[in-house]
């Protein structure tokens, strides 16, 4: 409990100083600063001086759209520190530690993707900090399971058990256009005081302590289409139903937003046949 309540703290605090908006020749020297510091590629953004805060330049936008890869997409541009297919309710953290899908879950019917297939995407510091959707999906519910906020960079990741199952979280319960299900996954980390979804502002991370449940009737966002954003680094987990999709990424691969990260594999079924 008391590193819980740390880590929030701490994320709280860089929060307030990431989104307060400094006279603006020292916002220019921080923006600068920190994009010669992390050495941020920003040829696909606008220049450090137009951000009016810390935060404006984490969640800063794209000012051309990408291209989008034919099937299931990478909805971030991160690192897939592990994928491949579930072990019954066992996916991996990090190679040789594992942990359960059913815990990660909670609320949701973790059965449907037993044996399916999974991604974990790391967004560090340096990445562009918006997540998008990677198919065409109906979000039948979205559920925010507070918790801490431990880093999850490749040095937590190998010595922390269970830090997706602790962290906080938010889930959104998908199914895709052929009925499958589909689980997305945010996970919050250190410095991470808000992760925001564009279609549902009810939910306050880092804040309230109880479990929420947001359902939906027909609530449908296009592939690629803007999801919402980490105000700093974190990570997206997926969860694709088994018979849904096959991947064609493998961990250890860095991946763009609008890349293809897996094939139909329904697709792939009624092309063969």
């Amino acid at each position: 409990m008391r590193k819980r309540v740390v880590t929030n703290i701490v994320s709280r605090g860089f929060g307030k100083f990431a989104s307060h908006r400094f006279h603006p020749i020292l916002q220019k020297f921080i923006n600068r600063s920190y994009v010669k510091l992390l050495d941020l590629d920003m040829s696909e953004f606008k220049d450090p001086e137009n951000y009016e805060s810390l935060n404006a330049l984490f969640t800063r936008p794209l000012e051309k759209e990408r291209s989008l890869g034919e099937e299931i997409i990478s909805p971030t541009d991160s690192l897939i520190t592990e994928c491949g297919r579930l072990e019954r309710d066992k996916a991996l953290q990090i190679k040789g530690m594992s942990y359960s899908v059913d815990e990660l879950l909670r609320e949701c019917d973790a059965q449907k993707v037993y044996d399916g297939e999974y991604v974990n995407f790391y967004l560090s510091p340096r990445d562009y900090h918006r997540y998008h959707m990677p198919d065409t999906l109906k979000i039948k519910r979205a559920i925010h399971i507070p918790g801490k906020l431990y880093p999850v960079n490749m040095r937590y990741l190998k010595k922390k058990l269970n830090l997706f199952i602790e962290n906080e979280r938010v889930i959104l319960e998908c199914e895709s256009q052929e009925g499958k299900r589909v689980y997305i996954v945010l996970v919050g980390a250190l410095n991470v005081g808000k992760m925001t979804l564009v279609f549902e502002r009810r939910i306050e991370t880092n804040k309230n302590k109880e479990i929420a449940i947001y359902e939906y009737e027909d609530l449908w966002l296009q592939k690629g289409e803007l999801l919402g954003y980490f105000k700093m680094g974190s990570t997206v987990l997926l969860f694709f139903e088994p018979g849904f999709c096959q991947l064609v990424v493998e961990s250890g691969k860095r991946v763009r937003f609008g890349e293809t990260i897996a094939r139909r594999a329904l697709q792939s079924h009624k092309e063969s046949s």
